[in-house]
C-alpha cells in the first residue's frame, strides 16, 4: 500500500499560475474554434442557397416579370437582371467571408496545436485536451 501512495504522490503535478493561464487560453480558443466552425457551416449553407436561387432565376421564363429579392427583413421587387447582379455581389461577399472564417479557423488550430504540445509535455496523461467526438 505504501508503494501505491508513493506512486500517486509522484504522479501529482503542480499547476502554476502560468499553466492555468495556458489551460484557460486553450479553452477560450477551443470554444471560439467551435463557434467559427458553426459560423462557417452557416455561411456555406447561405452560399449554396444563393447559388440555388441564381439557378432558379436563370430558369425563369418571363424575363420582364419582377422578382422579389430579400434585403434584411424586406422583400424588394426588381427586374431579373438587377436581382441577378445582387445575387452575384452577395455570393462574392459570402465567399470572401467564408475564406476569412477559414483563415481564422486555421489560426486558432495553430494556437491550439502549440498549446497542446506545451501542456501535454508538462502534464502528460494527466490532462485531456482532445475534443469529445459525438
Amino acid at each position: 500500500m505504501a508503494a501505491v501512495l508513493a506512486k500517486n504522490q509522484d504522479s501529482e503535478v503542480h499547476i502554476t499560475y502560468e499553466d492555468q493561464q495556458q489551460i484557460n487560453t486553450f479553452a477560450r480558443y477551443n470554444a471560439r474554434l467551435n463557434d467559427l466552425k458553426d459560423e462557417l457551416e452557416t455561411k456555406k449553407k447561405d452560399l449554396q442557397n444563393l447559388e440555388d436561387a441564381g439557378d432558379e432565376l436563370m430558369m425563369a421564363e418571363d424575363e420582364t416579370a419582377l422578382i422579389p429579392y430579400q434585403i434584411g427583413e424586406v422583400f424588394v421587387m426588381s427586374s431579373q437582371e438587377d436581382v441577378s447582379g445582387m445575387l452575384e455581389r452577395t455570393k462574392e461577399e459570402v465567399s470572401v467571408a467564408i475564406t476569412e472564417t477559414e483563415a481564422k479557423c486555421e489560426q486558432h488550430k495553430q494556437v491550439l496545436s502549440d498549446l497542446k504540445v506545451k501542456l501535454y509535455a508538462k502534464f502528460g496523461n494527466n490532462i485531456n485536451l482532445e475534443a469529445d467526438e459525438e
